[in-house]
């Protein structure tokens, strides 16, 4: 395998679609009672955000609207921000009314943020969503886990350089993606008492 072949699997294996069916069961089990509690809430959260994102986009590269499933051209992104922080909010008003548990609402309450952020610096500039939804995923699982949770920091490396060897981004759209994002997960966990 060569590098152009592990950066391409890196980046397919390391997707926001891929980690986000282990996060949020992660985020679940580490902030209710019991399994089937982390289930119910795990499902309810991909139904309302993961999932519809997923299809919309699919169906949107399947009918040549977008070029891949990981938009890399900056001018087709916005649409997909948009999309993804329509999900997320009425998501988070889903699970904020549905008593769902509070590392679940503030995560989503981090994605909101994240994305606003993220639309705001993509009219001038492309940053990594890659890296930023590992990162973001990584600091999430490290407030919750503690030290157990830092394993999942070892992931931001690769994903990092598996983003750059592809040329999809530079190195300090990597950086700043992951260091932005991981800034506003620390700042919303802090803010909703989970610090």
């Amino acid at each position: 395998m060569n590098r152009q072949q592990l950066a391409n699997l890196t980046s397919n294996v390391l997707n926001p679609f891929l980690v986000s069916l282990v996060i949020i069961p992660l985020i679940t089990l580490k902030s209710t009672t019991s399994v089937p509690d982390a289930i119910k809430w795990s499902l309810v959260a991909i139904a309302v955000s993961i999932l519809p994102v997923f299809l919309i986009i699919l169906y949107l590269v399947r009918n040549e609207r977008l070029e891949n499933m990981f938009i890399n051209a900056r001018h087709q992104r916005n649409k997909i921000y948009v999309l993804a922080g329509t999900c997320a909010i009425m998501g988070c008003v889903i699970l904020l009314y549905s008593g769902a548990p509070l590392a679940l609402v503030a995560s989503f309450v981090a994605g909101i943020s994240v994305v606003l952020v993220f639309m705001g610096i993509n009219l001038l500039w492309k940053i990594s969503v890659h890296a930023a939804f590992i990162s973001a995923s990584a600091s999430a699982l490290i407030i919750l886990y503690g030290s157990i949770g830092t394993v999942s920091a070892a992931l931001v490396p690769p994903i990092a350089w598996a983003r750059v060897e592809l040329e999809h981004h530079s190195i300090a759209q990597v950086a700043t993606g992951a260091l932005l994002s991981a800034s506003i997960v620390v700042a919303v966990f802090h803010f909703f008492g989970l610090l």
